[in-house]
C-alpha cells in the first residue's frame, strides 16, 4: 500500500493548511445544506486553525454551555502559551491525509476521525500536566476516554505526525514516548507489566507502524523504522527496521521500508523476504 495523497509534505507548507482546509468548509456549506450550519460555526467563521480547533474540541468534551466557554477558554490558553501544539496537530492531521486512504480531504479527518480528536485533546492534557494542573489534566483525560475510546495519560510524551487509524481502545500509560512520525491502528496497547512502580511503559522510536490490536508491554524499546504486527504481544525490546509477530513477539523479517508508519504497509512477509 502506498500514501494516497501528497496533499502537503509533513513538515513543510503547512502556512497552506489553514486556507485550505476553510475553503474545503466553504464547498461543503455550498453543497450539504445539512451540514452548513455545523461547518460555518466550526471552521469558516474561525480566525485560524488553533482557533477552529479549539472550538471543536471544546463542543466535543464539554457539555453544558458554561463548560464550554471554560473549556475553550483552557484550550485556548494552552495553543497561545504553546504555538507547538498547534504546529503538532496540523502534523497529525497531515499525516493521517498522507497515510490513510479514507482521508481524501483535510476537512473529513479534522471533523470527523475520533483519533486526531483524542490526540489532540490529549496535547491540551499534557500541557496541563507539564505546567502542574495535574488534577484538571486527569479530569480531561477522563472526558477524552468517554468521548473517544482513547485512554492517553497526561504525562505520556507523544511526538508529531502521529496518525491513530480508527482509534477506538488505544491505551498509552504514564511514562510512555511515542516519537514522531508513528501510526497506531486499533486496540493497541502500551502497557506496564504488572504493579511496578516508576519508568514502565514502552519507548516507541520514530518511523514505527503498530497494528490493530498489537500489545506492548513494559519498559522497553521498539527501535526506528519497526513494524507490529496485528495481535501480536511484545514483551522485549524491537530492534530498528524488523518486522515483528506473534505471542510472544519474535522478529520475522525486515520492516520492509524506512517508514513502515508511512507506507501503512501490514503485510508481514514483503518480496525482499522471500
Amino acid at each position: 500500500m502506498t500514501p494516497q495523497s501528497n496533499l502537503l509534505p509533513l513538515h513543510g507548507r503547512l502556512d497552506q493548511l489553514w486556507p485550505r482546509l476553510r475553503q474545503e468548509a466553504i464547498e461543503i456549506e455550498a453543497r450539504e445544506p445539512a451540514l452548513a450550519s455545523y461547518v460555518h460555526a466550526v471552521v469558516v467563521s474561525r480566525e485560524s486553525f488553533a482557533d477552529s480547533l479549539g472550538y471543536f474540541l471544546a463542543e466535543e468534551l464539554a457539555d453544558a454551555p458554561r463548560e464550554i466557554l471554560q473549556m475553550r477558554e483552557t484550550i485556548a490558553d494552552s495553543y497561545k502559551a504553546d504555538p507547538s501544539l498547534v504546529t503538532a496537530a496540523q502534523n497529525d492531521l497531515v499525516a493521517i491525509v498522507q497515510r490513510d486512504p479514507a482521508a481524501t480531504s483535510l476537512i473529513v479527518p479534522f471533523l470527523f476521525f475520533k483519533g486526531f480528536h483524542a490526540l489532540q485533546s490529549y496535547r491540551v492534557a499534557h500541557w496541563l500536566w507539564r505546567k502542574d494542573r495535574r488534577v484538571l489534566a486527569l479530569y480531561l483525560q477522563s472526558l477524552i476516554a468517554k468521548r473517544f475510546a482513547v485512554d492517553i495519560h497526561p504525562a505520556a510524551k507523544i511526538g508529531q505526525g502521529v496518525m491513530m487509524d480508527h482509534a477506538n481502545g488505544i491505551v498509552i500509560g504514564e511514562t510512555s514516548v511515542v516519537e514522531d512520525n508513528v501510526s497506531f491502528l486499533h486496540s493497541v496497547t502500551l502497557g506496564g507489566t504488572g504493579k511496578t512502580s516508576g519508568d514502565r511503559h514502552p519507548k516507541i522510536r520514530t518511523g514505527v507502524m503498530i497494528g490493530a490490536g498489537a500489545k506492548i508491554l513494559g519498559n522497553i524499546e521498539v527501535g526506528q523504522g519497526a513494524r507490529i504486527a496485528a495481535g501480536s504481544v511484545v514483551l522485549e525490546n524491537v530492534p530498528p527496521c524488523v518486522t515483528v509477530a506473534g505471542v510472544p513477539a519474535r522478529v520475522i523479517g525486515k520492516a520492509g521500508c524506512d517508514n513502515p508508519a508511512d507506507m501503512m504497509n501490514q503485510m508481514l512477509i514483503d518480496d525482499d523476504d522471500i
